[in-house]
């Protein structure tokens, strides 16, 4: 519950879970990466709020900047007036200015006027929508105006593909970015943390919605960055095919660590794929995670013990050295025994690695997919690749599977029988 307090009238508002969150952040720049219906405006509302009633000068100001003065208008102007209604002194709607009782002046504004940005000393300023804000505004007209006050800011938006300005913040306030600065903290929610929102809602609209549309607007993923080289519209379900197969095991090995550590770093992925007679590729399962190393050896052992597989391989290098001790202490305890082949990846790049071996399939549909698993997190890696802020783990695996197999294509009647050219040498 947020307060504010302002010539002894007492104003109290409810606040979601993430909400709360933010607001009793001590974190001098804010940047909130959310969903679609999240409660995004409300919280800016209640921010701007709240910062009028805490400025310490009368000559300060607190604004909310939206991408055009009439977005502006839209989504602020009638909420700070009903949430602030018995601290307002008075508002002029066409000047975009209102002033509480004690004297300070929220300022709405849009930042197609730039000028109207300028030469104000700031106490708070918002900047809502931030993937549409003109790129620069931040720099040239806001921040130096926080300078006099040491005053703060709220980033706050849905996120895409070129809003590279707003990544860049958000990337500020990750304690595991080499980008971290710690006057910033970053935050990322969906549209499922507001509990107003029935979770059969937003199902309908996953299921009526084109994947990545669905990702950005309500699960507000920055995974939407790719170049469309794993077209979304090839990946398709498919109960087990008939006929004879091999099972196959690939392993993209990751960096060991805890999977609460962070949300950004690379998944131990480990693909189980079917390879049929005819060369079609039936992929069984991708166990994905973020585990120690020795988590990690027990999930391999398990899928092998599970699947039997013809052969299993490994990505060369040091995460492969790292688990081989561990996953071949565990094969001798528990008399499971398979042989680990390496796959080399020095001479060739990721990139060209997953497209070669994933993109001619899956376009003549000779991958499909298990119906029974949740395909989501590979689907966000289709839709990113070949982006470096995106996550590939879990293709790179499955692609991997490309050098266990040796299909044999043609029909084994094809082939002529074999005369002697001379049948006293027998050749």
């Amino acid at each position: 519950m947020g307060t504010e307090v302002s010539n002894d009238t007492v104003i109290s508002y409810d606040l979601t879970p993430w909400q709360k969150e933010v607001y009793i952040s001590d974190a001098r720049f804010k940047v909130v990466v959310a969903g679609r219906r999240c409660g995004k405006t409300r919280l800016s509302a209640i921010e701007l709020i709240t910062k009028a009633t805490q400025c310490p000068a009368f000559d300060a100001r607190v604004m909310y900047v939206a991408p055009t003065q009439g977005m502006a208008y839209d989504l602020m102007w009638s909420l700070v007036m009903h949430l602030a209604e018995p601290l307002i002194a008075k508002a002029h709607i066409n000047d975009g200015d209102i002033t509480l009782k004690n004297g300070i002046v929220i300022q709405i504004r849009g930042a197609d006027k730039p000028d109207r940005l300028r030469g104000k000393k700031l106490f708070f300023a918002i900047l809502d929508e931030m993937k549409d804000i003109k790129t620069g505004t931040w720099e040239s007209s806001i921040r130096p105006s926080l300078a006099d006050m040491e005053g703060g800011a709220l980033f706050i938006g849905t996120p895409a593909p070129e809003a590279e300005e707003f990544r860049k913040y958000y990337d500020f306030g990750q304690e595991d970015d080499d980008k971290y600065d710690p006057e910033w903290k970053s935050w990322h929610f969906t549209t499922a943390d507001n509990p107003y929102i029935k979770k059969s809602e937003i199902q309908a609209a996953k299921n009526s919605m084109g994947a990545a549309e669905f990702f950005r607007e309500f699960e507000a993923s920055w995974d939407t960055t790719g170049a469309n080289v794993l077209k979304l519209e090839w990946f398709k379900k498919a109960p087990a095919p008939q006929g004879e197969y091999s099972t196959y095991i690939s392993i993209d090995p990751a960096g060991y660590e805890n999977v609460n550590k962070s949300k950004h770093l690379d998944f131990f992925a480990i693909a189980v794929v079917r390879v049929y007679d005819n060369g079609h590729w039936w992929v069984q399962k991708i166990d994905y995670g973020r585990w120690d190393v020795r988590e990690s050896a027990v999930r391999v052992l398990m899928n092998i013990r599970s699947h039997k597989p013809m052969a299993i391989g490994i990505e060369k290098g040091s995460l492969m050295r790292a688990l081989m001790p561990y996953l071949e202490d565990l094969m001798r305890k528990n008399q499971v025994f398979a042989h680990i082949h390496t796959i080399p990846t020095a001479s060739t790049s990721k990139i060209n690695r997953i497209t070669y071996a994933l993109q001619g399939l899956m376009e003549h549909g000779r991958i499909t997919f298990n119906p029974d698993e949740n395909w989501d997190e590979l689907k966000r890696e289709m839709i990113g690749f070949p982006s470096e802020r995106v996550h590939n783990d879990l293709i790179d695996a499955l692609a991997s599977i490309a050098h266990l197999v040796t299909v044999t294509y043609g029909r084994p009647n094809d082939a002529e029988e074999w005369q002697p050219l001379d049948e006293m040498a027998g050749i």
